[in-house]
């Protein structure tokens, strides 16, 4: 698996959030990262589904943030943006 890969685009190494967690060969930072990263990539697949430029892949956004609640991973309100991309 390509680590940076895995990083920037989630949905090319991991079939579900599930997989991200079950990986061995990854730290529990940079599980964190990857699932982060695929939170905003499906926030913002939500507000482009919002407006009108939907049609892609079904929203695990759910997924996502029940496994980085198995990470024990919050985000940190105070310093987020107030938009649905979150702290990302």
């Amino acid at each position: 698996m390509n680590i940076e890969q895995a990083m920037t685009d989630p949905t090319r190494a991991f079939s579900n959030p599930g997989e991200v967690i079950n990986e061995q060969s990854l730290t529990r930072d940079q599980k964190i990262k990857i699932l982060t990263q695929w939170e905003y990539d499906a926030r913002e697949l939500e507000v482009a589904e919002e407006e009108n430029m939907g049609g892609g892949p079904p929203s695990v956004l759910d997924e996502i943030l029940k496994a980085l609640h198995c990470l024990d991973s919050h985000a940190d309100k105070e310093h987020s943006p107030p938009t649905k991309h979150g702290d990302v």
